[in-house]
């Protein structure tokens, strides 16, 4: 018997027989993260890895965006009380451990922007489909503040050191297109053949060995929690402390302001 799904303020959890879709449900905030996001992912992430009603899990966001960052106002907020930041900063380490620890296959619906946290996301997932409107990427740089909560584990698994400083350095948003071309992401299609394609994608999982496929994931995700293990704490520490810096505030306010901002080293 399947466990019933629990009920969260910000993600909604859906079964479709054995395939359980997790989806961000912050649409007219672009799925932005904000306090009950960063709270609400990792217990839903950890009900999804034991879950005996699914085999496959699929993530993907409600409305225009799968992700699109930090909300603003809960950014500015915490900006200037950093010590709340602080819990969320945990959270970041719980969601990226969750990912990774759950053994059956998680598949990214980019339906659209995947971006800081939201990117670390969706390419901890194991496959990740984007429809070609998309754009991903980790400017956490841009408004000052350290790429900790995943970025700096995951994005040069997936495309190499060279290429992951450069994107991490100057939190560049790449289009899906190019995401799929430099192999950051496995997939670009039209937005119009997004569903059928995750759709069979996940009915070929659906229908394979369960157990088989689950220890091969465990297998191919053992370096990765490694690593994991090796640079969160360190990444989380930075984050926490780049988050009391001026530079952050003046990347905050140069966001709100939509101007360039003045960074100072401060």
């Amino acid at each position: 018997m399947s466990q019933d799904l629990p009920e969260f303020r910000t993600i909604l959890l859906e079964r479709r027989s054995r395939l359980l879709v997790l989806t961000f449900n912050r649409p007219d905030a672009m799925n932005a993260v904000n306090l009950d996001l960063h709270d609400d992912l990792p217990e839903a992430l950890a009900f999804a890895g034991r879950d005996n009603g699914s085999d496959v899990i699929l993530i993907t966001g409600a409305g225009r965006a799968f992700s699109a960052g930090g909300d603003i106002a809960h950014m500015e907020h915490n900006a200037a009380n950093p010590h709340l930041f602080d819990h969320e900063a945990r959270q970041a380490k719980r969601i990226v451990f969750a990912l990774l620890d759950i053994e059956k296959p998680v598949v990214c619906r980019m339906n659209g922007h995947a971006i800081g946290l939201g990117a670390s996301v969706a390419l901890l997932c194991d496959v990740i489909f984007a429809a070609d409107t998309a754009k991903i990427g980790d400017p956490h740089v841009g408004i000052g503040l350290v790429a900790g909560d995943g970025g700096a584990v995951i994005w040069a698994q997936r495309i190499g050191l060279t290429r992951a400083k450069e994107y991490l350095l100057t939190g560049e948003l790449l289009s899906a297109q190019k995401a799929a071309d430099i192999g950051l992401i496995n997939h670009c299609l039209p937005a119009a053949e997004l569903d059928g394609a995750v759709d069979a994608f996940c009915q070929r999982l659906l229908e394979g060995a369960p157990n088989a496929i689950r220890w091969t994931k465990v297998l191919t995700n053992m370096e990765l929690k490694r690593i994991a293990g090796a640079v969160m704490e360190a990444g989380i520490a930075y984050e926490s402390v780049s988050v009391r810096s001026a530079d952050h505030r003046e990347g905050i306010a140069a966001l709100k302001d939509k101007r360039k901002p003045r960074f100072t080293g401060k």
